[in-house]
């Protein structure tokens, strides 16, 4: 999962690409990239770290010109420790382009042993980024045959790009001396968006909050297997490249990943949270008289909107109950000393007295190693809770995500090859709710009648591109980016959800 950002303006870009990789710093914290172009000279710098910490003044400088894109990157695949493998990425040939990308590859193996031979080209990092911006460049080399670039080639490149690339992407490409280019893959998982300022700058985007929160109009969403071109003077030229484009949105993506303040694809964040309450509170009737529920606490963040009307519905008190603490820092390792591990506790805090002597129900917006639950639970225990009940406004996470977002292999889900019950005793808690994923679908799918389905391949095992294999998500697990010795959660679970 990462976040990215693509402009065209009149006027230098570089602080507004900044402003708008802060907007989606939620959607990746282990990278951030920023590349401008200048007449044909393109400016690039790129690091780990966080987009305040990766950006300062000099590099700002650096960056001049009135197009460029941006990057935050949360790695599900290759190397996350490479300075190398931070986006965005470059190839020279054709014209010279440089590319950011938001999803997964699911057959970036098997592109990367086609390019090297039967298209002559080089991967330099383990990343499927490069993979696509190498299947794009040769694509793009092939429909221009030589001749100046036209908006019809780039159409033409994406339309043979969909023929060979299979899983999820969402992509912003600049191409040195024409301009900006954006495509989405004919499902549509990973959003991507269009808006305007008023001074004519187009901006594409992963969240429509990163064109509100800079000053730009939402226009619309791009098409799934639509391309976007958008030429240097500011003229937008679009067109569908997919033979048989359907959009099935990530459905985390309402879940957990996106900020409540997005409309993704016509939904807006917020109340696809909301609505998902309803459908829990009717999971939480069934298994817990309302009763015996003094109080409904969240677990910060992303649950709130679910708990809240989760509460208003049954009638029952809502209360904050955790304090997050934002400033978590990194673990160092030292030599001869022991891996430490971080924690829940230092990343949130009780309010005792919002637990004592009282029968709590604590809202996740989903359950996925089960590890942070078991000690939230033990938390409400110690500090005086009589009984702790849990509910998630997710089902059960019970298969690896391929398309894109950093879950665990099938082997660390908690609920996977285990009832409902055993999580529970698990967990530790005095009843467990999980909502139900036709109910889930159909309460964020009620917001836009235009989507016919979502993917949901971790809650149901339904991968929407239809050829992914057991053998597949193996190798697929593999290829996972691994934690070294000493460093920080970079699952799902660490995001600083918002």
């Amino acid at each position: 999962m990462c976040g990215i950002v693509g402009v065209v303006s009149n006027a230098p870009v570089n602080q507004l690409i900044y402003d708008a990789l802060l907007l989606l710093q939620h959607r990746g914290q282990d990278a951030a990239g920023i590349v401008t172009q200048l007449e044909r000279k393109f400016f690039m710098h790129k690091a780990k770290g966080m987009v305040r910490d990766v950006f300062r003044t000099r590099n700002m400088r650096a960056l001049p010109g009135n197009c460029g894109l941006g990057q935050v990157r949360y790695p599900t695949a290759g190397n996350a420790y490479s300075e190398e493998e931070a986006q965005p990425f470059y190839v020279n040939a054709p014209f010279g382009i440089v590319l950011v990308h938001n999803g997964n590859l699911t057959n970036a193996q098997a592109l990367k042993s086609e390019l090297f031979v039967t298209d002559h080209r080089h991967i330099n990092t383990e990343s499927d980024s490069e993979v696509l911006l190498n299947v794009l460049a040769h694509e793009l080399e092939k429909s221009t045959r030589g001749l100046a670039l036209k908006p019809e080639d780039v159409f033409t490149a994406v339309r043979n790009l969909h023929l060979r690339v299979r899983g999820s992407y969402a992509v912003v490409a600049l191409i040195a001396g024409h301009g900006l280019m954006a495509f989405r893959d004919p499902h549509g998982i990973r959003p991507l968006c269009m808006g305007r300022g008023k001074d004519g700058a187009v901006v594409i985007a992963s969240e429509s909050v990163a064109l509100e929160g800079t000053g730009h109009v939402f226009e619309r969403n791009l098409l799934p297997g639509e391309a976007v071109f958008i030429d240097l003077q500011g003229e937008v030229y679009a067109q569908q490249c997919a033979a048989q484009p359907q959009l099935n949105p990530c459905i985390f993506e309402f879940v957990y990943l996106a900020r409540p303040d997005s409309v993704i694809d016509g939904i807006s964040v917020y109340q696809a949270r909301l609505n998902m309450g309803e459908t829990l509170a009717k999971r939480v009737v069934s298994t817990v008289p309302p009763n015996e529920i003094d109080v409904i606490i969240p677990i910060p963040e992303s649950s709130r909107p679910s708990a809240t009307q989760l509460a208003h519905l049954l009638g029952i008190p809502y209360r904050e109950g955790f304090v997050k603490n934002r400033y978590v820092g990194r673990t160092f390792i030292m030599p001869g000393q022991s891996v430490r591990k971080k924690s829940v506790r230092q990343k949130l805090n009780v309010i005792a007295s919002e637990f004592k002597g009282r029968n709590v129900l604590l809202v996740d917006d989903s359950i996925v190693r089960g590890t942070t639950c078991k000690e939230i639970v033990q938390m409400a225990r110690d500090a005086g809770a009589r009984k702790v009940y849990m509910a998630s406004a997710a089902p059960p996470v019970r298969f690896p995500n391929v398309y894109g977002i950093d879950m665990p292999s099938s082997e660390e889900l908690v609920a996977h090859g285990r009832t409902v019950e055993e999580i529970r005793q698990l967990i530790g808690c005095d009843a467990l709710i999980y909502q139900d994923v036709d109910a889930m679908k159909r309460a964020i799918g009620a917001l836009n009648p235009a989507i016919s389905d979502f993917d949901a391949s971790c809650f149901d095992g339904v991968y929407v591109t239809g050829d992914i294999s057991s053998a597949d998500i193996a190798r697929l697990n593999q290829g996972r980016a691994a934690q070294q010795e000493g460093e920080e959660d970079t699952s799902r679970l660490a995001l600083p959800n918002v």
